[in-house]
């Protein structure tokens, strides 16, 4: 099913966002129009067979919200909450980053709707497998590129890139990103997200001490527990950390490496909570912690209207896709806290992914320095020009993004003659 007129569904938060960019006068009524409704939303049915015989449907969607900057670029996360309007919000979110962060992309995301704790690795294969013959239509290296996202990871990456090639009857390893690199993955895109964000906080950071810099992380998956790791390499004092489970806390710092080897050593099973040799905390008490940054990086939503007023971070750095609540952003702000949006603070992954898409169309593979230098480059440029642009015109990080990236879509829908 195929949903082509915007109107039939919306992403509310996108609609939200837009109309407070409209009447801050950074978009006129024509090009609201243009950015308010995704260009093609499809929503998937297929059926799988389980590993007890039984037949089960599985719904899945893929929203390309932009194609005037390039081919579509977004993610594929495998969740239980999955539905048209995250995936519609993400792809809008998407659609910004990659023009942002100056990239030839536009803006898509994909989703299927599954708890992934609830299937076998041969049933996670099947529902990859399907997903990818359901859309195979409309992706592909010059159409719309997916790439990893919450509860996917290179292995699923690889099945989708077989299935991909046994359709078209080609190798085709551009088609997406985030593979395994012996399969034409890039050096460091396992990484990249938090090695982004890791970049941008050295260059806000890069006249104070490290070890005077407290730092409060929430989410403990691969990106929350790379950075924990980073910061912890680089002398910052990362004062708690958070999992589903809940958290640790330690004023004097937590021993980051020996946390990653217990959480995601060769069990994999084991929860932040079990570990006894710090302080126990919650997930909200993380949130409301006195600390110098405050870094969400598990699931969107966590910073809300309610807990929003206990905030104390001086600083707040969105790993993350859409953590803070559009409705709580007012109240952070009110209290001097710096943000920095998700849109430039976790475009490492997708900058790498265009990387690894230019690697595959050219036959090349880059060096592991080569690609962060490039990341560095690429990031640090874009945390620049936001940076000048809120300084100059009294703009929040969030706002000067935004009319940064919707100036460069507009002026490439005028030379394409889109409006």
């Amino acid at each position: 099913m195929i949903y082509t007129e915007g109107e039939l569904i919306v992403c509310q938060n996108c609609k939200t966002e837009l109309d407070n960019i409209r009447k801050e006068n950074l978009l006129t009524k024509d090009e609201l129009v243009l950015l308010k409704h995704p260009e093609r939303i499809m929503q998937v049915n297929f059926p799988i067979k389980k590993d007890d015989g039984s037949l089960e449907i599985i719904t899945g969607f893929r929203v390309q919200y932009s194609f005037i900057l390039g081919p579509g670029k977004g993610g594929i996360r495998f969740h239980q909450s999955v539905d048209v309007d995250e995936v519609s919000e993400l792809a809008f979110g998407m659609t910004l980053k990659t023009s942002l962060v100056d990239l030839p992309f536009g803006g898509a995301k994909g989703g299927v709707r599954i708890n992934p704790e609830n299937y076998s690795q041969k049933e996670l294969e099947k529902i990859a497998r399907g997903y990818v013959r359901e859309i195979f239509d409309i992706v592909g290296p010059h159409k719309d590129i997916p790439a990893p996202d919450v509860n996917t990871n290179p292995q699923i990456m690889a099945w989708m890139l077989d299935e991909y090639e046994k359709i078209a009857g080609q190798p085709s390893p551009a088609f997406i990103t985030g593979k395994p690199v012996e399969q034409g993955g890039s050096e460091g895109r396992d990484k990249s997200t938090a090695m982004g964000g890791f970049y941008i906080l050295e260059e806000e950071y890069k006249d104070k001490e490290k070890s005077e810099i407290t730092v409060a992380v929430q989410g403990f998956g691969n990106a929350g527990s790379v950075m924990a790791e980073l910061l912890f390499d680089a002398g910052y004092r990362v004062v708690a950390v958070s999992d589903s489970s809940g958290g640790l806390y330690d004023a004097e710092g937590l021993d980051i490496p020996e946390l990653i080897k217990y959480v995601h050593g060769q069990e994999k099973t084991k929860k932040l909570i079990t570990y006894d040799k710090y302080r126990r905390i919650n997930n909200e008490e993380l949130l409301s912690l006195d600390v110098d940054l405050l870094i969400p990086a598990a699931l969107g939503g966590v910073i809300t209207l309610k807990n929003a007023p206990a905030v104390q971070a001086k600083m707040i750095l969105e790993l993350a896709n859409g953590p803070i609540m559009p409705v709580a952003e007012p109240i952070l702000v009110d209290k001097g806290i710096k943000i920095i949006p998700g849109i430039l603070a976790n475009s490492g992954g997708v900058i790498v992914s265009y990387f690894e898409w230019k690697q595959n169309l050219s036959g090349e593979h880059w060096s592991l320095e080569e690609v962060n230098s490039k990341l560095k480059e690429k990031i640090v440029g874009a945390y620049r020009q936001v940076k000048e642009l809120a300084e100059k015109e009294g703009l929040t990080y969030r706002r000067a993004s935004y009319k940064i990236a919707i100036k460069r879509i507009i002026k490439k829908a005028k030379e394409k003659k889109i409006i």
